[in-house]
């Protein structure tokens, strides 16, 4: 096709991933547009300037929601940007989009980031293809459920803007598209003096490099008898530089172990030991971030390739196109299909079908860093502090009770929940010490000891006289962390019951106040799946 063509039929893929999962969503979207003869680019949302927005005219953004309604890592500035209240409302006027959203629905705030993008965008006048898709990770099938139809109807409004030029039509799913990198091997016998070099995370911000951290404890904290092996782990950051506080999050980087990457290698007929150059099929095309240059199979292998997940549709759909036997190009075929989803989730997710055997780390020596962000506990040293952390969601209390403590300050109340008290019962003797000092008020609810399931949150409404004195009279801060599925709705509705019942607040009021406790981040949750 001629290159002034190609230019005038141009899509912009911009995600924000913090798994990967929008990520492979996104070059998904963009194969598909190679197949309909678009000129594609694929970009992390920081990695765009988005400045540059307001020129763009086909536009189509894949967003995760992490946490509660938080925006992934890698589209922080581009969602602090877009929200400046100084953007004309005509800035995006020119620009058609598509909003593709990627979350589970056991959140409270599910799929939040891509519906308020959405909206955002409407506000600075981009005009929508179609209305905001949400894929959700809970159902049968993943998002696919929702991707498959929303990518039929997405085509269909692309191409009526944009046909196909004359004499083209859409590529088959029997050709392979070209590689976006290429490996570049070196000549082990050649002077390489004048190849590329490139450390790893030399130009990475230095809150964000690794520390191979010693790990000092490893203990578990469940009865043996108990069905959950929980875990206290931790690390020696000494002469790490690391600073953290209370609520911060430690993030961990795997790698897989020397058996998987032998396995790997010999399965591709690849030396471990050669060196390769990493090179880009189009031009302005991003390395992978922390990538050295040159770098070798096995270090390639042992730190950047996930060869110990549960592989993607997009990795069997890959393998189509390499298999030599018909019946097995076939079934890898059906498995990358709409129609073969059914049957892939039975094959591989079900049973966790892995791309290799998942390798156990043998190694106490872990890269990890600090991520700050997490749980931030603003408390000033008078104000009391509720928190509310079943199971493993007391974990990141136990480091703000600790510092409370060695600062003196009391006023710390814990509604602690779990199956059994001689079985999961998390830092007992701990707390039960610092409710003998005065330093903690404890309330405990153990689900499995009763006839009758009892929860933190029919502890919160036991004591509702208490819980509504801290917050209306002592200006108390509330949080939460745990998991995701029914605990936080659970909770929310006891605090507003509380609030109906303490403080006469009707409904609509009990919502308000809760609403603007979380405004002024006096309610703070973090939660899981």
């Amino acid at each position: 096709m001629p290159e002034e063509q190609m230019s005038e039929r141009k899509l912009l893929i911009l995600f924000g991933s913090q798994t990967g999962t929008a990520q492979d969503a996104a070059e998904r979207i963009s194969r598909e547009a190679k197949r309909r003869h678009f000129f594609c680019r694929v970009e992390a949302l920081d990695n765009y300037n988005v400045a540059n927005l307001i020129n763009e005219s086909l536009v189509v953004f894949v967003c995760a929601t992490t946490g509660q309604g938080d925006p992934p890592d890698n589209m922080m500035n581009f969602w602090r940007f877009i929200f400046r209240k100084n953007l004309p409302p005509s800035s995006l006027c020119q620009m058609d989009y598509a909003v593709l959203g990627l979350g589970d629905s056991s959140y409270p705030k599910f799929n939040f980031v891509a519906k308020k993008l959405h909206k955002r965008l409407l506000q600075l006048g981009g005009n929508p293809l179609l209305p905001v898709a949400l894929g959700d990770d809970q159902h049968d099938l993943g998002s696919d459920a929702v991707i498959d139809p929303w990518l039929l109807d997405l085509w269909e409004k692309v191409l009526a803007l944009y046909p196909l030029p004359p004499g083209l039509g859409v590529l088959g799913r029997d050709v392979l598209l070209p590689p976006r990198y290429g490996l570049h091997f070196l000549d082990e016998n050649a002077d390489d003096g004048d190849q590329p070099q490139q450390e790893a995370g030399r130009d990475t911000p230095s809150e964000l490099r690794p520390f191979a951290a010693l790990m000092v404890c490893n203990q578990r904290v469940t009865a043996e008898s108990h069905f959950q092996d929980v875990r206290l782990i931790e690390f020696d950051i000494t002469g790490s530089g690391m600073e953290y506080s209370a609520g911060d999050v430690v993030m961990i980087q795997p790698r897989n172990s020397p058996e998987d990457v032998q396995q790997f290698c010999q399965l591709l007929c690849l030396d471990p030991d050669r060196r390769f150059v990493l090179k880009p099929s189009e031009p302005d095309m991003a390395l992978p971030a922390h990538l050295p240059q040159p770098c070798t199979i096995w270090h390639l292998v042992t730190h950047h390739l996930d060869i110990s997940c549960v592989p993607r549709r997009s990795f069997f759909e890959l393998l189509s196109y390499l298999s030599p036997d018909e019946l097995e190009q076939e079934k890898l075929q059906e498995f990358s299909s709409a129609q073969g989803q059914e049957e892939l989730y039975s094959y591989c997710n079900r049973p966790r079908r892995t791309t290799l055997e998942v390798g156990q780390l043998s190694d106490v020596w872990v890269p990890l860093w600090v991520k700050k962000g997490g749980m931030k506990f603003p408390a000033k040293p008078d104000t009391p502090v509720i928190m509310i952390g079943p199971g493993t969601g007391v974990a990141p209390f136990r480091a703000a009770i600790q510092e409370r403590v060695a600062q003196g300050r009391k006023g710390n109340c814990l509604f602690f929940g779990c199956r059994q008290k001689s079985k999961d019962f998390y830092c007992q003797a701990e707390w039960e010490e610092l409710v003998k000092k005065g330093f903690l008020t404890l309330f405990t609810a153990f689900s499995r000891d009763q006839e009758e399931k009892v929860y933190v949150q029919h502890r919160i409404r036991e004591n509702k006289g208490l819980v509504w004195d801290l917050l209306s009279r002592d200006n108390a801060h509330i949080y939460l962390a745990g998991n995701a599925k029914e605990m936080p709705a659970g909770v929310t509705e006891a605090l507003k019951t509380v609030f109906q019942l303490e403080g006469g607040l009707s409904t609509s009021e009990a919502e308000e106040y809760l609403a603007a406790l979380e405004r002024s981040r006096r309610f703070q949750s973090e939660t899981w799946s």
